[in-house]
């Protein structure tokens, strides 16, 4: 199948919207041109972009973004050993979601407590120095800091990908979660003793996914105890690979996400998102293509790259959503009232458009 888009350039454009955006100190802000996202790096968007550039062959601003992830980590090295040992910490006591450029804890008030971000940096920086044969030790501290972490509150409820619902336990989080103590399970970053707890973990993380967040359906859940479904789930197939590509779980997950959430070439976040409406989105678009392709089903892959790429305006510039096929349009206004636009460029939107294209075979 051939594509009606050029992938070519967008992988250009997408790379130096990214470059072009990254801050001196190494941090990905989401999206300088959003009111709310000004200003501030996510880990977990931070992790995919990283991993987008990585994989694109900019070592370079890869590694400048895990230089500053890992500094940040150091710096809250001394409040992880305090959590470590509270037995019931509050939810404002644990690690903030969000930083800003210059690695310091925001201001603004925020949904502060989300464990996947850490799960996916460190899935992020060990496929990272792998791909370009880097001593992971460089950042030793940090994976450290962030597996001690996970380690200890993995089962801990809290926000999803979308600062929702702190009181669940959520199917993607739980699938970064195992990703990343998989990765220091396995990693000469961190003692023995570090390696074996993470890889107890994560086993763990696993099985709790697996038993309770398996629905009767016999896909993943949204969150456990629930039999909804979230675009997100499907990283839980590729890249986290808690069930691996064409097996039971992955298709059943995957086609769940194609009929409820697919509607009009682009993947809604779940049925009843009210931000901006509830549009499509084609960082979303891009993770169920990629999980396509890995299936073998490369056509569907190629369709779902074309419509994200589509979504550029005529600057190449990709938002975080879309509302062609509004799920709940009467809420659009309060947000725009909120916030003003639809965040663009959204650099995560841009990251996953290089993922794809790239698992596809694509080049600049």
């Amino acid at each position: 199948m051939t594509t009606t888009v050029d992938v070519p350039r967008a992988l250009r454009v997408s790379h130096r919207v990214i470059a072009s955006h990254q801050a001196a100190t190494g941090a990905y802000p989401a999206c300088e041109e959003f009111s709310a996202y000004r200003g501030y790096c996510w880990f977990r968007d931070g992790a995919f972009i990283a991993d987008a550039m990585s994989r694109i062959g900019d070592k370079a601003s890869a590694t400048r973004f895990h230089d500053w992830a890992d500094a940040v980590l150091r710096a809250h090295a001394q409040q992880v050993d305090h959590l470590m040992t509270t037995a019931t910490p509050d939810v404002s006591d644990m690690m903030p979601t969000r930083f800003t450029l210059d690695g310091e804890p925001g201001a603004d008030p925020w949904w502060d407590f989300q464990l996947d971000g850490y799960g996916t940096w460190l899935w992020a920086v060990h496929q990272h120095a792998t791909r370009h044969g880097l001593d992971v030790a460089r950042w030793g501290v940090g994976i450290t800091v962030a597996a001690r972490y996970l380690t200890r509150f993995w089962d801990m409820p809290c926000y999803d990908w979308w600062e929702e619902h702190v009181d669940q336990r959520h199917g993607s989080t739980l699938g970064a979660i195992h990703a990343g103590l998989t990765a220091a399970g396995g990693s000469a970053a961190v003692d023995a003793g570090l390696r074996g707890a993470a890889a107890r973990a994560a086993k763990d993380v696993r099985a709790k996914l697996l038993s309770d967040g398996l629905t009767p359906g016999g896909y993943l859940s949204k969150w456990v105890g629930q039999d909804g479904v979230d675009g997100s789930l499907a990283a839980c197939v590729v890249p986290f690979g808690v069930v691996a590509p064409g097996s039971a779980v992955a298709e059943a997950t995957l086609a769940k996400i194609e009929a409820d959430l697919c509607v009009g070439g682009g993947v809604h976040r779940f049925v009843g998102d009210v931000f901006f409406g509830g549009g499509q989105w084609p960082l979303l678009t891009c993770l169920l293509g990629w999980n396509q392709a890995a299936a073998g089903r490369r056509d569907r892959a190629i369709e779902l790259l074309t419509w994200a790429i589509a979504q550029a305006d005529r600057d190449g510039k990709v938002p975080e959503q879309v509302d062609a096929n509004l799920l709940h349009p009467q809420s659009r206004a309060e947000w725009v009232s909120k916030w003003g636009p639809v965040a663009k460029p959204l650099l995560w939107s841009h990251a996953m458009i290089i993922t794809l294209a790239t698992e596809l075979g694509f080049t600049p």
